[in-house]
């Protein structure tokens, strides 16, 4: 890289981080998640607004190379931080409620996906069943992350429906993940020989490498080693997501089951890896990982028929989440407004959303314009959680909830995982 690149990209690093810090931190002051003012920083340095030789001159070919790159350490990093918080949240109360809220939550919206799927306008190609698969898994998800900061940022910590809706997010990124691996396998034009070894890895991490590490933990413990262990945890992260992206996955896939066998407990290196690794992330990597994705969208032509199309993805993505987990939660004793309310908890999508319909971008299973729509629903939905929890969750019901709650178990501040 020549010196004037180097230039060129520390600028372009600077104007990212302050244009995603000062909107995230516009829509904190407005009641919303700060990753919602990223993505829009994302999306306003993008084709929607700007013309296309401003957007290459702000971003050079050379330059969006090394922006793409540092966005997928980003993304592969905030992975990893997702599957160390998702193992923090098991069901341990209301078990039968959370089931039901997680099934709710993900075959409603993905069935209708699919419905969806064979009438709305995709590519030739895309009329497949990875396609099928994929539009099921970008509707049924849940941002575990965000919907963490919307229950903090709410203090609905210590109520029935706090809990149920984190248990149940956290079993559904579970799910959502694991659903989006079987569609990239799917979809994947990689040597298909190569996804028979997806076992024998996950064998190998399950088997060896959550008990290596737990032993590993434990010595540091009893021997009293204080030091941080960034270098163990950065090599186990990368190594494993380049092993997915090897078998023909995405790499994320690799860096989120690296997250899931971290141990905690005394010596246990969650905690540490989590504070520090999650402020790099936070800070500097996600905002890059923003712009190059809000580079792909462009709200600038969707027309009458986009807007008709973005109704129906809508109806099914915010309807579906509604009428799943809903009936769900009124099943399993749950009040009509309760329910509303674990309903729109479950509906916030934000960055894990966006993650998920990159991954299908550079799949070629959605086209530009469907991406850019989809994107719009991500930030929509994640949007209308706060307005709608005011109407229907006032502080006087989420004061008496906590209050009724019985054998409560001691509140637990979520971890700082980025969101």
């Amino acid at each position: 890289m020549t010196s004037g690149q180097s230039v060129t990209l520390l600028l372009v690093l600077s104007l990212v981080l302050v244009v995603a810090k000062a909107l995230g931190a516009l829509l904190a002051r407005l009641g919303q998640p700060s990753v919602i003012g990223e993505i829009l920083a994302g999306i306003l340095l993008g084709p929607t607004l700007l013309p296309d030789a401003v957007q290459r001159a702000l971003f050079p070919a050379d330059i969006h190379l090394v922006l793409s790159a540092l966005g997928t350490i980003g993304v592969t990093l905030f992975l990893f931080l997702i599957g160390q918080e998702l193992t923090r949240h098991p069901p341990r109360r209301q078990t039968g409620v959370v089931l039901a809220t997680t099934a709710g939550s993900i075959v409603v919206p993905f069935a209708l996906a699919c419905l969806l799927a064979v009438t709305v306008s995709v590519p030739a190609e895309g009329r497949s069943l990875g396609y099928t698969l994929f539009l099921g898994t970008a509707m049924s998800v849940t941002a575990f992350p965000v919907l963490a900061r919307i229950v903090r940022d709410r203090d609905l910590l210590g109520t029935p429906v706090a809990s149920i809706s984190l248990a149940s997010a956290a079993i559904g990124d579970l799910l959502a993940w694991s659903m989006l691996a079987v569609t990239v396998m799917v979809a994947s034009g990689h040597t298909q020989w190569r996804l028979l070894l997806v076992l024998p890895l996950l064998a190998l991490v399950l088997g060896a490498l959550r008990p290596l590490l737990a032993r590993w933990a434990g010595w540091r413990a009893r021997n009293g080693r204080t030091g941080e262990p960034y270098a163990v945890v950065l090599a186990g992260v990368l190594g494993c997501a380049a092993a997915t992206e090897w078998l023909g996955l995405h790499a994320i896939f690799g860096a989120f089951l690296f997250g899931l066998v971290m141990p905690s407990g005394p010596g246990g290196l969650r905690e540490p890896a989590g504070r520090q690794l999650g402020l790099v992330t936070e800070y500097l990597l996600l905002p890059v990982y923003f712009v190059v994705a809000g580079a792909q969208v462009d709200l600038s032509r969707i027309g009458a028929s986009g807007v008709a199309e973005f109704g129906a993805i809508m109806l099914v993505a915010v309807g579906g989440k509604y009428l799943g987990v809903t009936a769900a939660a009124r099943w399993s004793g749950l009040d009509w407004r309760r329910s509303a309310v674990l309903a729109t908890l479950v509906n916030t999508r934000g960055l894990t959303e966006l993650i998920i319909l990159t991954t299908g971008l550079q799949l070629g299973l959605l086209d530009r314009r469907q991406y850019s729509l989809m994107v719009l629903m991500a930030v929509v939905t994640t949007v209308m959680a706060g307005p709608v929890l005011r109407a229907l969750y006032p502080p006087r019901l989420i004061a008496e909830d906590r209050r009724r709650a019985t054998a409560a178990e001691p509140v637990q501040e979520p971890a700082p995982v980025p969101t």
